[in-house]
């Protein structure tokens, strides 16, 4: 008889494992730490640049509504702008985001991957 397997939801991809080169990481050596902080500091830009995105597209619009009061009494069908754009497209927003986000840092990973794989040889 078959053993069951549980199955919770599709496939992941995984991001390239780093099989050559590592060994400069494991072992702590300077090289490694230079490769690590490259990495960490993309990472890092990615980020800044994601929030940075999200503050501007998102933070600043109630003070756009704070600063000019007409915008409040705009209505797009029978919903308040506001409401709108705060309660409603934010959302689609910041799942694009987020991908984006995790494409790009995947996208890092796998650069790095290669860089280090390229220095062994």
């Amino acid at each position: 008889m078959r053993e069951r397997v549980r199955v919770t939801g599709p496939p992941r991809r995984r991001a390239a494992s780093v099989r050559s080169g590592s060994r400069e990481i494991d072992a702590g050596t300077e090289l490694g730490r230079v490769y690590m902080e490259s990495l960490l500091r993309e990472q890092l830009r990615l980020a800044l640049r994601i929030l940075g995105l999200l503050a501007v597209t998102v933070g600043i619009q109630p003070l756009a509504f704070h600063l000019i009061p007409g915008l409040g009494d705009v209505r797009v069908g029978p919903l308040p702008l506001s409401w709108l754009l705060l309660g409603v497209l934010v959302y689609p927003w910041l799942l694009t985001l987020g991908w984006l986000y995790i494409r790009r840092a995947e996208a890092n990973e796998r650069d790095f991957a290669s860089l280090v794989e390229e220095v062994e040889r």
